[in-house]
């Protein structure tokens, strides 16, 4: 085995542009990544009706505390290792680079299927309420302007979700306090939605199990801060911040309006009155949207449902964004690592990931073309296949960095304390283990891949052929990517390495 020292630090054309991005610039690409208006206008309905009903919002809340935990030592690894593959990098910093470097794949796996997710989601959204053109037509004009934007410097791209995310907050915020100072049909009722009985009413292995499966899914990209740590004014220090940040900014956003939307509706009818709002052609949660552009409209006007609807829009949009340059930092650093080719780790005059974005754009380009081709749904299939098999790999990935993370620590004491280098970690762990059963278990409620005749609503696991290889993709990935890496000859210092140092 022979190592191969590289300086990438001493070549700028191999080195992101430092001092591009603070705290806030980070959090709006995390936030965007999270899509919050997409998540509660499309999974909370769900998970009230499918799931624990009130309960839905302590079902957030306990999912947010959760990984509220993962970031105490995740923050604590940004502090000691700043590197553009973040996940891999730390991975491979505690558990080894051979670990380290398959679950890079597997971390390119998910955000190269989120990302497809959001596509098909924003094609066929753009189709259903513009017309003019078909879904691929929409989602590959998208692609262009999300391929041109990653090319850029990427404090341009910061702008330009700046102004989505803040709009897009502030129609939630604005619905849910209107919501919440009226206080609905029934008042207010934390009871009902924040109580132990109620976040796991039907229990783990039935309705309260699916409610955390949808809350798990409406997380993903919210660890993605570290990946800009190389490109931020003060990583040590800016990347701890817009971690803890931008979950604590998720966590409340996504319990409050969830609340908000049970007290709309009125605790004791939540259940009905949500099948009633979001039916259509008497088929329940064919249109989930429809429950809080409905309260929209009773608690602040039309106008605000209008306003939601372009803002879905301008969400999936600020997503595609922010997991195009994910995936492209992530082949970056491979690259730049020697794990992937060269060409890879190399950047623009602007000192944007020009290579690894362009074959991002390109990979997700032909996965487009080829369901338009094949003429598959945009969202039962596109959507719901890729989202479901994203989340799934990146709590796998998140369940490793907290190993990594004690192990690390253990070699490499410092001044960190034991909370944050063993008792977080390993309640994060339990939790995301928890959280990771429950999402494989309800897979083919997630990805639409069920057996024939099997209510996925009732019975776990009935998964398809499909479903079965969607789920065990992520496994199968880092348990060949760990091969690759073993039975190479070359071993690179520079991938799990902190650029910094």
């Amino acid at each position: 085995m022979t190592t191969t020292p590289t300086t990438p630090q001493a070549d700028a054309s191999s080195s992101l542009r430092t001092g591009r991005l603070g705290v806030i610039g980070i959090v709006f690409f995390v936030v965007a990544a999270a899509a919050p208006l997409v998540g509660m206008t499309g999974a909370v309905p769900v998970a009230i009706v499918l799931g624990n009903g009130t309960g839905a919002p302590g079902a957030y809340l306990a999912v947010g505390l959760t990984l509220l935990l993962f970031s105490v030592g995740y923050a604590a690894m940004s502090q000691r290792v700043t590197n553009a593959g973040a996940f891999f990098a730390y991975i491979g910093r505690g558990l080894g680079k051979h670990l380290g470097s398959a679950s890079a794949f597997v971390s390119i796996l998910a955000y190269l299927a989120i990302q497809l997710a959001i596509y098909g989601f924003f094609g066929g959204l753009m189709s259903a309420q513009v017309g003019l053109l078909p879904w691929w037509a929409w989602t590959l004009l998208a692609w262009g302007v999300v391929t041109l934007l990653s090319l850029l410097s990427v404090d341009v791209g910061a702008k330009v979700l700046g102004l989505l995310m803040l709009l897009e907050l502030a129609a939630l915020v604005v619905t849910a306090v209107a919501i919440l100072v009226d206080g609905g049909p029934e008042g207010l009722n934390f009871a009902a939605s924040f109580s132990p009985g109620a976040i796991i009413a039907g229990g783990l292995a039935g309705s309260a199990g699916i409610a955390f499966a949808f809350a798990f899914a409406s997380f993903i990209g919210f660890e993605a801060t570290a990946i800009y740590g190389e490109e931020s004014k003060d990583p040590k220090t800016v990347v701890p911040r817009a971690t803890y940040l931008a979950v604590g900014v998720i966590t409340v956003l996504f319990a409050m309006t969830a609340f908000a939307m049970v007290t709309g509706l009125g605790a004791s009818t939540v259940v009905e009155r949500t099948v009633e709002l979001s039916s259509l052609d008497g088929v329940p949660l064919a249109d989930p949207a429809a429950v809080l552009f409905g309260l929209a409209t009773q608690y602040v006007g039309p106008w605000m449902a209008t306003v939601m609807g372009i803002l879905v829009l301008s969400s999936l949009f600020a997503g595609l964004l922010a997991f195009q340059n994910a995936a492209g930092r992530y082949l970056f650093a491979l690259g730049r690592g020697g794990a992937l080719p060269r060409p890879l780790g190399r950047v623009n005059k602007r000192g944007a990931p020009s290579a690894a974005s362009l074959v991002t754009s390109a990979v997700t380009g032909a996965v487009i073309i080829t369901f338009a081709l094949f003429q598959l749904d945009p969202v039962l299939n596109l959507f719901y296949w890729f989202s479901g098999l994203a989340v799934v790999a990146i709590v796998l990935i998140e369940i490793l960095v907290c190993i990594a993370v004690i192990v690390y620590f253990r070699r490499n004491r410092g001044s960190e304390n034991l909370f944050q280098t063993v008792i977080a970690p390993v309640l994060a762990a339990a939790g995301l283990i928890m959280g990771e059963y429950l999402l494989m278990s309800r897979f083919g409620l997630l990805a639409g891949t069920v057996v024939e005749g099997v209510d996925p609503t009732v019975t776990a696991w009935g998964l398809s052929p499909l479903g079965w290889v969607l789920v065990s993709l992520p496994f199968v990935l880092l348990l060949v990517g760990y091969l690759w890496s073993a039975l190479s000859r070359s071993e690179n210092e520079a991938l799990v390495k902190d650029v910094l140092s």
